[in-house]
């Protein structure tokens, strides 16, 4: 067995190593919590109580996993960053045109050039309200990485709209069909019953500043400033309003809707299965309530499932096993891949509830077609040098919404009895 000093040692020094090197380091070092949680049931088994320097080993190892699993994510999303540069992409004329007036306005506040870019699509610009649209390219790249940030965005459904509110119809009530001869006659079926969900796109916002040396420096590239400082504001805002928002002034988030037990699910209602004890896993065959969890969907959402849980979840989760001694939770398999839980990806979202009574800090689900993220597209900055001298400030705005659309597609583990 690996020491777990060591290896803590070895998890902070990973910042800057390759991806494959940091997805090594992180399979030996859950082979040596393997080792040590194996230990810890064998005490548990032979005294009915855990030795305190075993579980505090197990502790630190499960905090180095942890480490090394933010430097692996670091790493692939600096990796995945897109060339802002034009390089590779050669722009045409019209956005060459409209990425210097972009630049001109940023730089020195000349907006004459954007406004008339803008007239000339025939886009109202409203500059003292909601600034000037970015270039195309900037807001791919901050919608680029917002995906590869926030974890809810990587695995739902996304959708691009130009109005403030997209409606979505579905069927309540599945059409009729049945069997006739070859001559019988064809009696005339049911409709299904349609209805209606709407999502409305709110304003997301943020307001970076720079001080007029960075603006006067050429050598500044602008597009990629404005992208790297408003992706992670961006990701963050929404990536909590899709697990947790309320639907008031921003996207309603999964764990908003009414919950009801998988047994007597209905539409409109996201089914749940218990694990059986109050604020834990079951104290016998924990593993049984997952297997039950992922049943609970049918075979055609099941096969594109994926967990979703914070981290202090997950590192409960990594101490399961099967009935055959198997550990449920598996590393990822590739540099840059998602850990697995019984053969499904894994998404860590820290806007997902730790384990209380009650609590429902567990879904599993296919995302892609259960929720349904709308952008609005344009994203739009306003230059203010006023408010903060001697800083410029830039009020960077863009609209997003989001909701369940297929509430049989993601069902819940809830951490209770009933």
């Amino acid at each position: 067995m690996h020491e777990p000093d060591t290896l803590e040692t070895k998890a902070h020094l990973l910042p800057m190593p390759e991806l494959h090197d940091g997805h090594d380091a992180m399979r030996r070092t859950f082979e040596a919590f393997k080792d040590t949680n194996d230990a810890r049931i064998a005490e548990l088994e032979r005294h009915g109580r855990t030795d305190a320097v075993t579980s505090d080993k197990l502790e630190r190892i499960g905090r180095v996993l942890d480490t090394q699993q933010r430097t692996l994510d670091a790493l692939a999303l600096k990796s995945a960053r897109p060339d802002l540069s034009g390089h590779h992409s050669p722009l045409t004329p019209a956005r060459l045109q409209h990425k210097a007036a972009f630049d001109t306005y940023i730089r020195r506040g000349d907006a004459s050039q954007l406004a008339n870019l803008e007239t000339r699509a025939l886009s109202v610009s409203v500059g003292a309200d909601g600034g000037y649209t970015v270039p195309p390219e900037i807001e791919a790249s901050v919608t680029a990485m917002m995906r590869a940030i926030s974890p809810m965005r990587a695995i739902s459904g996304v959708r691009q709209v130009s109005a403030n509110v997209y409606k979505k119809p579905f069927s309540t009530t599945a059409f009729s069909a049945g069997w006739v001869g070859e001559t019988a006659a064809r009696p005339q079926t049911g409709n299904a019953a349609l209805a209606e969900l709407s999502f409305p796109t709110m304003e997301l916002y943020a307001m970076p500043a720079a001080s007029p040396v960075l603006l006067e420096d050429s050598a500044v590239n602008i597009d990629e400033w404005i992208a790297e400082e408003v992706r992670a504001t961006f990701a963050e805002q929404e990536g909590t309003a899709f697990v947790t928002g309320d639907g008031i002034n921003k996207p309603r988030g999964v764990l908003d809707y009414p919950t009801i037990a998988n047994a007597s699910w209905a539409w409109g209602n996201l089914g749940y299965i218990t694990t059986g004890a109050s604020g834990a896993f079951a104290a016998s065959n924990p593993s049984d309530k997952l297997i039950d969890l992922i049943y609970s969907l049918k075979a055609g959402y099941r096969a594109n499932g994926t967990f979703l849980v914070n981290r202090a979840v997950q590192s409960e989760i990594r101490k399961l096993k099967d009935t055959t001694g198997n550990y449920l939770w598996q590393p990822a398999l590739t540099p840059g891949g998602a850990p697995s839980l019984m053969n499904f990806p894994v998404a860590e979202s820290e806007d997902m509830p730790d384990i209380a009574a009650n609590s429902f800090s567990l879904a599993f689900g296919d995302f892609a077609r259960g929720y349904l993220i709308v952008d609005r597209i344009g994203m739009r900055v306003l230059r203010d040098p006023y408010s903060a001298k001697p800083y410029v400030l830039f009020y960077t705005t863009k609209r997003v919404g989001g909701g369940v659309q297929d509430f049989a597609a993601i069902k819940l583990l809830k951490f209770g009895v009933s």
